[in-house]
């Protein structure tokens, strides 16, 4: 979950990993650090604890520390005990900056060790000879540790990273690149790590193991990062390193090499995306520039895949194949498991297939009974996340055939499934998912209109009707998000105080209420409850009274009857009812105190302009309580640790 970033090159590289870190900042931002290596060997680091604001600070206050010690012998009473002493200082800065020219740096998400400077990357060994930045799981490092201290070995945090950096050093004679192919082959777990020698400016050694490094190549110039946003402003020539692999980076390029020692020839990508995406573009935050941008991501996703039919080359499933299938199994992770429960009524109501919706972390424990007549359908927005890839490998060895639907080209899913379906979403920034939900629950209802088309359980006419009513969506959401964004508003500052929120709805409304409660509690910590609307008289229904605000999702459906009588249960114990409904549901108003109405479209199609209103609403609590909703507390975008 952590960011990594490095370089090395010809540039100055304080500002460029800075700025790479800031672009990896949803990763994790706990504490930061940098390592510099300037052309004579000298290494320099620093750290903070916080975002990336305190690293910046950090190094300020170090170069203007260095800067004025210079000039300490100068009386007090000198001019420069003012403003030409800070201007000296920031001269020092920009000196030291010019130095390095090779790097790499770090923001952290806590796993092993609590949040502290000692903590936070870069680590090295006892003699800085080996300074490393991790990202993942080392699963053996307390029976790594315990061997390297028997050797005499002082650690100085309680990380599973610095292990790592000892290790190495260990190896370390004179050959950097066979240091850590021999530290690699003592290490269990899932990590991706860049090491940086003293002494060997223009050097960096990457490997990879299940979490993501990708080579960004410059001219004259090399990056080494977690993801591709790192350096997207500055070259969109990528390279993949896979798992098992070592990457040597200079400012020449990347050599690959097998941990086995074999070179490895990997291909020159160009990535289309351009680096305004990553940016707020005028909007306040990220979430809300991506919540706009869900129309776009709609469209991206559905587009060309309805030219015909429905079309999906990708899916890497024949027709034949699909009339053969015993069940579908969608498995993904919180707002990725929220998308597969909409998949799971789709497909069985058009497809008649029988379907089961799991969370990868329960999946890939509970011994699932797998053949060759099942598809797992594996949701990831990453293509990143640990307990999904787990998952995908169990399916996989199981004999089933396995789908990966994620947002990022090149990810560990897309190499582990059988067929991909991409989401085309776009970079998403904000740690809590909204465009990437509605293009995941876009996938959903592709794949069940192609599976419903190949076993041929829907009329053409049907599959046509959908096929536009599918087109239109990206029109719906737009209308969606400027109709309700006042009326949101206005719920939002009447219950901003509010000390519980309870969520209902039924059917496709279900999954609705789950994601919009994860929203509220992802970003405003508001204690958040959602449910089943059928089972509210099964427990929930006593943490009512009219101090509770209720949302309950009332979209058009064959179970709207069965809502409305649970709304009026809700209503009869003084609840406060805020009700989403289909646009034209004018009986909806008669149950509620408040009903935000979104845009008519075929009901199962409803979930998504449906969540929008329950986005904003979280949007605007956290606003008001005034919180950061782009960097909410203890959560990072990609989890790439289990």
């Amino acid at each position: 979950m952590c960011g990594i970033v490095g370089y090395t090159g010809s540039r100055p590289c304080l500002e460029l990993l800075l700025a790479g870190l800031e672009r990896l900042e949803y990763r994790g931002y706990d504490s930061a650090g940098l390592a510099l290596l300037d052309d004579e060997g000298t290494l320099e680091t620093v750290h903070a604890v916080g975002n990336l604001a305190r690293l910046r600070a950090a190094v300020a206050e170090r170069a203007g520390s260095a800067a004025l010690a210079a000039a300490g012998s100068e009386p007090a009473t000198s001019p420069l005990a003012s403003g030409e002493r800070e201007e000296a200082a920031l001269e020092a800065a920009e000196v030291s900056a010019r130095r390095a020219r090779t790097g790499i740096g770090h923001t952290r998400w806590a796993t092993h060790g609590r949040v502290s400077e000692e903590n936070a990357h870069p680590h090295s060994d006892p003699e800085g000879r080996v300074h490393i930045v991790l990202n993942g799981i080392v699963e053996n490092w307390a029976e790594l540790r315990a061997r390297l201290e028997a050797d005499g070995n002082v650690f100085t945090s309680d990380t599973d990273a610095e292990v790592v950096a000892h290790l190495i050093a260990r190896h370390y004679h004179d050959d950097p690149v066979e240091a850590v192919r021999r530290a690699y082959r003592e290490l269990r777990g899932h990590y991706a790590f860049v090491a940086l020698f003293a002494g060997r400016p223009g050097l960096l050694v990457g490997a990879r193991k299940e979490c993501p490094l990708v080579v960004g190549l410059g001219r004259g110039e090399t990056f080494l990062a977690s993801a591709i946003p790192a350096f997207l402003r500055h070259t969109r020539r990528i390279q993949l390193v896979e798992d098992d692999e070592l990457v040597v980076v200079t400012p020449d390029g990347a050599r690959f090499e097998r941990v086995a020692g074999a070179l490895v020839e990997r291909e020159v990508r160009v990535v289309d995306w351009d680096d305004d995406v990553a940016e707020r573009a005028g909007f306040e935050t990220f979430m809300l520039k991506e919540i706009h941008e869900q129309p776009d991501a709609v469209r991206e996703t559905v587009a060309d895949r309805l030219a015909d039919g429905v079309v999906l080359p990708e899916l890497g499933l024949g027709e034949d194949e699909a009339t053969r299938l015993r069940r579908v199994i969608f498995v993904g992770c919180g707002t990725s498991y929220h998308a597969g429960l909409v998949g799971r009524y789709a497909v069985e109501r058009w497809a008649r297939l029988p379907v089961e919706m799991d969370i990868a972390s329960e999946f890939r424990y509970r011994d699932p009974v797998l053949d060759e007549r099942d598809l797992v359908v594996a949701i990831t927005q990453s293509g990143e996340t640990a307990d999904t890839l787990a998952a995908m490998r169990l399916a996989r060895n199981s004999g089933a055939r396995v789908v990966a639907v994620t947002n990022v080209m090149g990810s560990q899913a897309t190499r582990d499934a059988d067929g991909v379906i991409y989401t085309r979403a776009g970079l998403e920034i904000g740690v809590a998912a909204t465009k990437t939900f509605v293009a995941q629950v876009a996938v959903m209802y592709l794949l069940a209109l192609w599976l419903a088309q190949a076993r041929g359980t829907l009329a053409s006419s049907e599959i046509d009707r959908l096929r536009e009513e599918l087109r239109a969506l990206p029109e719906l959401v737009r209308e969606t998000i400027d109709s309700v964004r006042e009326p949101v508003r206005a719920i939002a500052e009447h219950w901003q105080s509010a000390g519980f929120f309870l969520y209902l709805g039924r059917h496709v409304g279900l999954p609705v209420c789950l994601e919009g409660a994860l929203k509220l509690k992802e970003i405003s910590y508001v204690p958040t409850d959602a449910y089943a609307a059928g089972e509210m008289k099964h427990g929930p229904i006593a943490l009512l009274d009219e101090r509770t605000p209720v949302v309950c999702v009332a979209t058009d459906s064959p179970v709207l009857e069965k809502v409305l009588s649970n709304i009026a249960e809700v209503r009869a114990r003084g609840a406060h009812v805020v009700a989403v409904a289909t646009e034209g549901r004018k009986e909806v108003a008669e149950h509620a105190e408040e009903v935000i109405y979104v845009p008519r479209s075929d009901w199962m199609l409803q979930p998504i302009p449906a969540i929008v209103p329950l986005q904003l609403l979280a949007y605007e609590i956290a606003r008001l309580k005034g919180l950061n909703v782009d960097q909410p507390r203890n959560l990072a975008k990609t989890v790439t640790v289990e």
